[in-house]
This record gives structure tokens, C-alpha cells and sequence, in this order.
């Protein structure tokens, strides 16, 4: 049987040593990518395992899958986003740069640009959330501790609620919710990025994905956005209000920009996939049901 089909295809059948040989190159990234089926797809020399890979998973350039591109869009959302907002704002007069540069509440906290504003920020902090959720499960792959990597996680969740309070609490409103708000968005934001940090200066051996500058370049965009958050509320406190203002935008910036540098890190990220776990002590789980199987023979 094996003889006819290969005289169909018109080729010499393998020789039994070959065949044995593409069977262990097969098995093993199976193996590779079963690990990961439950949680995240990951490829590339930041993964685990990939020191004894087999032959093809590593080599050649990393290529950035579609997770990498939620950091990137984030960054471009919230940018876009609060620029068109002030935009609106000095196009209907809701603002008067003559008296000095706003802040970026104020350009939101009138109607019609208000609606833009709580949209654009709700979407965003959905986003935020959702890459704070990702970088979680990618650390603990990582095998970084379940208490520190979920102190990195309620930072980084934090900053995405505080962008939500933002966007709904308008300052001219309700300005100490706004205020909470912004020292969630701004504060726990930035120690969101302090935290990975310091992570990385603990544990040598963590993967780093990307160019080697990566990790400078996120060291100095912390730092900088630490020095224009302190500059803002010294500026505040001695009512230099446009000069706080122009620091907040600069901050807030540098925030989107730190959120989209982590699709370095995402480039060994293939997917993820959903998994459900029945509680324990409930029972065994419910029988999974076959395929349908249909026989077309038989009349419907």
C-alpha cells in the first residue's frame, strides 16, 4: 500500500532513518507548544525551553505576532485620543490658550469633547487592563514570584481603573474623584513600570526580548516621566498652572509610550487561548461530547 501511494506521487519513498528523524523533530514541538495550549502561545529565543528547541523554532529573525500589536495601539489610541480632545476643545473656545496652556481635564470637561474624552479613556483603560493581564501570565511563565508578579499586576490594573475615573468624573464635576483618579492613572502608572524594573534587576536570568536597548530606553522614559509627575505637583502647588499643564501632557506621554514599548516583550507571544477549571469538590466534570459525526448515507 505504502509502495502504490508513493508511485502515485511520483517520488522514492524515505528511507527508514529519515522517517525516524522527522518524527523526533515533530514530537518535540509538540511538546513545546502543549505547555503553553492553556494560557499563552509562545515562540521565539524569549520563551522557556528554547535553549533545547528543536531545529526551526528559534532561528532566523523574531517575527512580532499579533499580541504585540495591542501595547502599539494603546499607545496610538491614547495619544490620538486626548490630542483630539484638546483639539475640539481650542476649536470651540472651551479653552483660551491666551491665558495659558490647559490641562488635559480641563480640555475634558465640557460637553461635546467631554463624550469624546470619557470614550477614548474607557477604551483605553479596557486596553491598559488587558496588557496588564498578559504581562502577568507571560511573567509567571517566567517563573516569577506569585506575590510580586501580582503586586505588578494590581499596580498596573489600578492604573487602568484610574484611567476609567478620569474619563467618567470630569474635574469641573466632581474634581476629588478626578483627583483620585489621576493618582492612580499617573502615581500607580509609572510604579506600574518601576516595579517590572526593579524585577529585572533582581532576576538576572528573566528573558529580554528585543534589541539591548529596550532596556535602557524603558529605564529612561521612567525616570523622565518620575521628574515631569514630581515637577507637576511642585509647579501646581506654586500656581504655575501652565507649566504643570505642559508637564502633565509630557508625562502622560511618556505613560502611552512605556505601554507601547511592552510589544517588545509580547514578540514571542504567537496567541493565547482561554481555558475553564471546574471548581474542586464539586464533582467529577461533566463528559465532554464527542464530534458529530453525520453519515451521509443515511437520509436526513
Amino acid at each position: 500500500m505504502e509502495g502504490r501511494i508513493w508511485e502515485e506521487v511520483g517520488s522514492l519513498p524515505p528511507s527508514p532513518k529519515s522517517l525516524k528523524a522527522a518524527t523526533r523533530e515533530e514530537e518535540v514541538p509538540r511538546r513545546h507548544g502543549r505547555a503553553w495550549t492553556e494560557r499563552l502561545h509562545c515562540r521565539g529565543p524569549g520563551c522557556p525551553g528554547t535553549e533545547r528547541a528543536a531545529p526551526g523554532l528559534d532561528s532566523g529573525p523574531v517575527m512580532f505576532g499579533y499580541l504585540s500589536l495591542l501595547p502599539v495601539f494603546l499607545a496610538l489610541w491614547g495619544t490620538a485620543g486626548i490630542w483630539i480632545v484638546f483639539a475640539v476643545a481650542v476649536a470651540n473656545r472651551t479653552v483660551d490658550l491666551a491665558k495659558g496652556f490647559p490641562f488635559i481635564s480641563l480640555c475634558g470637561s465640557y460637553p461635546p469633547q467631554s463624550c469624546i474624552f470619557s470614550q477614548f479613556l474607557n477604551m483605553g483603560a479596557a486596553m491598559a487592563a488587558w496588557v496588564c493581564i498578559l504581562r502577568y501570565h507571560q511573567l509567571r511563565a517566567w517563573g516569577v514570584g506569585r506575590r510580586f508578579n501580582q503586586l505588578i499586576l494590581g499596580s498596573g490594573l489600578l492604573c487602568a481603573l484610574g484611567v476609567s475615573i478620569v474619563g467618567n468624573f470630569q474635574e469641573k464635576s466632581q474634581k476629588p474623584t478626578h483627583l483620585a483618579g489621576s493618582f492612580l492613572a499617573f502615581v500607580v502608572g509609572i510604579l506600574y513600570f518601576w516595579l517590572q524594573l526593579l524585577l529585572y534587576r533582581r532576576m538576572k536570568s528573566l528573558p529580554q526580548p528585543g534589541a539591548p536597548w529596550a532596556g535602557p530606553l524603558r529605564l529612561g522614559l521612567c525616570s523622565a516621566c518620575t521628574v515631569l509627575i514630581v515637577a507637576m505637583v511642585v509647579l501646581h502647588s506654586c500656581s504655575l498652572r501652565s507649566a504643570a499643564a505642559s508637564c502633565e501632557w509630557a508625562a502622560a506621554m511618556l505613560l502611552f509610550a512605556l505601554f507601547g514599548l511592552l510589544a517588545v516583550d509580547f514578540s514571542g507571544l504567537d496567541g493565547c487561548t482561554l481555558a475553564l477549571q471546574p471548581c474542586r469538590g464539586r464533582g467529577p466534570p461533566p463528559p465532554t461530547p464527542g464530534p458529530l459525526q453525520v453519515q451521509l448515507s443515511q437520509p436526513l
